[in-house]
């Protein structure tokens, strides 16, 4: 054991800089330490396998049949270590040439467009993939290592995820055009106990929007259908099977056949939505890249 800790990783390196180069000026410069410490790294190692590496000629340092082997070993040694560095890197999604977004549906139509286009431009080499899903399938892949960040409600009590805001957002009551509630300032939702509701499944963001804002209404809403997209939920509403409950942001989605009403003050619902990703991978080049990217809208 003593032996393997007097031959380390960084004295292996100053060996094969040395060897490289047959001066040590130039290894020094090449690895950006002082001669000195090159020197000794050599020593140190010949003290540490009790045999001679180098011989002198003069002022000149001349490597041994034992130095060759020691540095054909170093090599290897330093190779391997260097491959698994990546290897474990890419495994992790660590500065590697792609990034895995993953984002609300909801985002699709206007946020996550821009944001990715803007990291293009910032880091035309890294390829991006996307990956759709409710906020709690977005949170279990970030967990799991699946995705390198997502775009999505800010989770409460998450200590390993760090989140960065980019907008509030607020629950309104969206019904068909031309409905009775379009001429309502505010929507009352305890007078809607007889009316039909389509929502999206547990897990999803709008959903737990939906459920928050029913829960001082009085009454369990009754509901003719649960959906797994909000783009076939807005239609659902449009083609008049039932009303919903949709965060400001599917406005830009709506095509003109489902609108938005507030919900009168006590029934409002606010949500956060950011940039997330695990706080220990938040010195990862790409991941940097992309909260700047956010920082600037």
């Amino acid at each position: 054991m003593a032996l393997m800790e007097e031959i380390t990783l960084r004295k292996l390196e100053m060996l094969l800089a040395y060897m490289e180069t047959c001066n040590l000026r130039r290894a020094a410069e090449q690895l950006q330490v002082s001669t000195v410490s090159v020197h000794r790294a050599l020593h140190s190692l010949e003290d540490a396998l009790d045999c001679a590496l180098f011989r002198h000629e003069g002022r000149e340092l001349l490597p041994t049949s034992a130095a060759l082997a020691l540095a054909d070993a170093a090599r290897i040694a330093v190779k391997a270590l260097h491959d698994g560095v990546q290897a474990a890197r890419a495994v992790g999604g660590w500065s590697a040439g792609r990034i895995r977004i993953g984002s609300l549906y909801s985002l699709g139509v206007q946020t996550l467009p821009r944001l990715v286009n803007d990291l293009r431009q910032l880091r035309p080499e890294v390829q991006t993939e996307l990956l759709m899903g409710s906020n709690a399938e977005l949170l279990a892949q970030l967990h799991a290592g699946t995705a390198d960040a997502a775009l999505m409600a800010i989770p409460p009590d998450e200590p390993d995820i760090e989140s960065f805001a980019l907008f509030d957002d607020q629950m309104y009551f969206a019904a068909p055009v031309g409905s009775r509630y379009a001429r309502l300032g505010a929507v009352d939702l305890g007078a809607c106990a007889g009316e039909r509701f389509i929502t999206l499944r547990k897990g999803f963001a709008t959903r737990d929007g939906f459920d928050a804002a029913f829960g001082g209404a009085g009454f369990t809403p009754k509901l003719a259908m649960q959906v797994g997209d909000i783009f076939t939920l807005i239609n659902l509403v449009g083609g008049g099977l039932g009303c919903t409950l949709l965060p400001g942001r599917a406005r830009e989605a709506l095509g003109g056949r489902v609108e938005l009403i507030p919900l009168q003050l006590r029934y409002q619902v606010r949500q956060q939505i950011g940039l997330n990703y695990l706080r220990a991978r938040q010195r990862d080049p790409n991941l940097v890249a992309l909260r700047r990217v956010c920082g600037t809208h």
